[in-house]
């Protein structure tokens, strides 16, 4: 079961080289994400790692660094529990604080500027976990507008499937100043790589549930 979510993780992971080293990641941990065709809303998420930012090349990490919250728009097509696409606008922020040199400020606030892909992945044993990934485009700290990504991955949710509620097992954003060219939605920079290893952790404790 540890060789199919490191599998797992290397398939989403392959694509980030072409966005590696060109911008900020933010990596978040836990947080409830709930939903409806409505929208889906994510809450209580910690910020636990940043780096590059300022283009100072350094990873900043910590067990609570800020908070990253976001909510989408409608579900448009798909289903919550197959997974599917939800429309742009909602809202996303990233703020710090104050915290092993991240600002004591919202970093970033903004809305996603494209369709949301919502994921459902089976396991052999047949159990599930949830992806969400959308394009971003808002105003940074310092009043410049900026583009981005963002991945989110779920816990395992067992043999059922999402039911409005699950929570998150980690997240990894990347903010960069130029808008990304179609089919980046998922290079996320280099801050992938301590996802992994979050979810790593995460996943192992969960999926000793399910033998």
């Amino acid at each position: 079961m540890k060789r199919m979510v490191c599998l797992l993780l290397l398939a989403l992971g392959l694509p980030v080289a072409a966005f590696a080293n060109s911008g900020t990641d933010f990596i978040n941990s836990g947080g409830t994400l709930t939903g409806t065709s409505a929208g889906l809303m994510l809450t209580g998420s910690t910020l636990t790692g940043v780096n590059n930012l300022g283009g100072s090349g350094k990873l900043k990490q910590g067990p609570n660094l800020g908070s990253v919250i976001f909510t989408t728009g409608a579900l448009t097509s798909g289903s919550l529990q197959m997974g599917g696409i939800f429309a742009a606008g909602g809202a996303f922020q990233i703020t710090g604080d104050g915290d092993n040199g991240v600002p004591n400020t919202m970093i970033f606030n903004g809305t996603f500027s494209g369709p949301l892909t919502w994921t459902m992945v089976q396991l052999a044993n047949g159990t599930h976990y949830y992806t969400l990934s959308g394009s971003l485009t808002g105003t940074w700290y310092t009043g410049v507008t900026v583009n981005g990504a963002t991945v989110q991955l779920s816990i395992n949710t067992g043999i059922g499937f999402f039911n409005g509620t699950t929570t998150i097992a980690g997240g990894d954003t990347n903010m960069v100043s130029s808008v990304p060219e179609p089919g980046t939605l998922n290079l996320l920079g280099t801050g992938f790589v301590a996802l992994a290893g979050v979810l790593s952790r995460k996943w192992r404790s969960n999926l000793s549930l399910y033998p």
